[in-house]
């Protein structure tokens, strides 16, 4: 056999060694995945309590209408009160900021992917506009293998849309999914360097669309990993009551701001 036969031999062994390699990793991933899913199951059902009316209706003034879009965790999900919920937390935060009161809607769906943000603004009323919109979503577009450009894409059409609807928006960045101690790893140091990865893609995006942007991984991501007993709800997958206080506590000083830069006073505030 000549040399370079033999060199062939070799680099065809060492191919078909790479893939199969590819193939039992794949395969080994795919098992932990499905052993997460059976871990995690449905205790919480599929639906967030239902937490929209008007927050803080003592206060003077006309609500600021305050718009939840995105997944579970802007839903709700594992909030075991309505209080609780994130938009809840965001609204009495948001009404005791500004002393006005503030109303509620979720048009947030669980289980959606960043390609569902268009038909939660769509099924909106023709009349209805909010003053600010809070958008969380990400995390299936990661366990659904979502490219990064698509979920993106789809995140900044969103945040488009509202903005010229004259809507301020504040993005809440795909959370880390490194946290997730029902994941068996490797699947979730993957899934952490992907949540990572989107993250960083839709920061770039809904920026670009006019978004003010609040990265969860890094403000609340860090409370999650240490303390998962106490951030996390029943099913170790959806974020406690504690969990959607902290997240909220991140979320409202942009959620201010944006209400600020948009013109919404205060009560009896001079417009200068």
């Amino acid at each position: 056999m000549s040399r370079t036969s033999t060199t062939a031999l070799i680099g065809a062994a060492s191919l078909g060694g790479s893939v199969l390699a590819v193939l039992g990793a794949r395969e080994m991933l795919r098992r932990q995945a499905a052993q997460a899913r059976r871990r995690i199951g449905k205790p919480l059902g599929e639906d967030a309590l239902d937490a929209d009316r008007v927050w803080r209706p003592a206060f003077a003034g006309e609500p600021i209408e305050l718009l939840l879009l995105g997944d579970s965790i802007a839903a709700g999900l594992g909030a075991e009160r309505r209080k609780d919920t994130l938009g809840a937390r965001i609204a009495k935060g948001l009404a005791r900021r500004m002393q006005r009161p503030v109303r509620l809607r979720t048009a947030a769906v669980v289980g959606s992917e960043s390609s569902a943000l268009a038909g939660q603004i769509a099924a909106l009323p023709a009349d209805y506009r909010a003053d600010v919109a809070v958008v969380i979503v990400g995390g299936n577009d990661v366990t659904h293998r979502i490219p990064v450009s698509s979920a993106a894409a789809s995140l900044a059409d969103a945040v488009a849309t509202l903005r010229a609807d004259g809507t301020a928006v504040v993005v809440g960045t795909c959370p880390d999914l490194g946290a997730l101690r029902p994941v068996p790893q490797p699947l979730r140091t993957l899934g952490s360097r992907q949540s990572r990865q989107l993250a960083n893609s839709q920061a770039i995006s809904a920026r670009a669309a006019g978004a003010h942007v609040v990265s969860l991984g890094r403000v609340v991501g860090p409370f999650f990993i240490s303390h998962p007993d106490e951030m996390f709800s029943l099913d170790r997958f959806h974020p406690s009551a504690t969990g959607y206080r902290r997240t909220a506590d991140a979320l409202l000083p942009a959620v201010v701001i944006a209400v600020g830069a948009a013109g919404i006073d205060q009560p009896g505030a001079s417009g200068g």
